[in-house]
């Protein structure tokens, strides 16, 4: 299969949605969009900015090597970090551009299904409108305590189950998303249909390979040795805005992994 429309239970990747030097990469683009620096300004020393987000300083290279080959900034032997001349602060640099207008280019789990001719079938496990955790408020750029719509789910392809899904969006974006009954309907169609619509564009995704724990097993119906394959992902919208924060876990023997890569 291809990149579907992703989501898994908090507790199932621990605390944490994303690798956690992305998530200090995207921290960092934050306060230094929200300092108004420029082009060409120097960061902090490494050891500044390891203690400022309570990370090590290998956590800490990682996010700067990512924010590096994002273009956003560039080191200078013997004197540090500094903004690269094409960065702008006003751009959600550390995340994905808009996509073209019109083009989608996040597909979901219900397109797939439309597409190959399967028979989609979800069980919705839990759906409710809660307050947003300190992390789910950094990754999605909402207030701590934000509402939040949260829904698990499991997703069947001709009666066969596939995936476990837990989805994280602001209510904020798409308030129907609190009185959609999504048994009937699918979570990309409802927001296509947002007032004003919600487009998944892009997104930042990664998946990894483990044992199933038991709950997974249990639901996802595995007996035997297969493993999971847990994938997670962060969508943003036509206008770069976080729109989605979800992971998944798959059956490993009903999950294919596909990917462009581009320079």
């Amino acid at each position: 299969m291809p990149s579907l429309d992703h989501a898994l239970p908090q507790g199932l990747l621990g605390g944490d949605a994303l690798p956690l030097y992305t998530q200090i990469a995207g921290r960092l683009l934050d306060d230094i969009s929200a300092d108004g620096a420029r082009p060409g300004d120097r960061l902090p020393s490494e050891r500044a900015l390891a203690t400022r987000y309570g990370v090590s300083r290998v956590t800490l290279r990682s996010a700067l090597n990512e924010l590096a080959e994002r273009d956003v900034i560039e080191s200078s032997p013997a004197r540090g970090w500094f903004l690269a001349q094409g960065y702008g602060h006003a751009t959600p640099a550390a995340r994905p551009a808009p996509a073209p207008a019109g083009e989608q280019s996040v597909q979901g789990f219900a397109d797939y299904a439309e597409r190959h001719g399967l028979r989609l079938r979800d069980s919705v496990l839990e759906s409710r409108v809660r307050a947003a955790t300190v992390q789910e408020s950094e990754l999605l750029r909402v207030g701590p305590g934000a509402a939040l719509f949260e829904m698990r789910r499991l997703r069947f392809l001709d009666d066969i189950v596939v995936v476990l899904e837990h989805n994280r969006l602001p209510l904020s974006l798409c308030p129907e998303l609190a009185d959609t009954d999504f048994t009937e309907a699918t979570l990309f169609a409802t927001l296509r249909s947002a007032d004003p619509p919600q487009l998944p564009k892009v997104a930042d995704y990664s998946v990894e390979a483990r044992h199933p724990v038991e709950e997974e097993r249990r639901l996802l119906e595995i007996t035997d040795a297969t493993p999971v394959l847990v994938a997670t992902q962060l969508a943003f919208n036509q206008n770069a805005q976080p729109l989605e924060l979800t992971a998944a876990v798959y059956r490993g023997d009903r999950y294919h992994f596909r990917a462009s890569i581009t320079g």
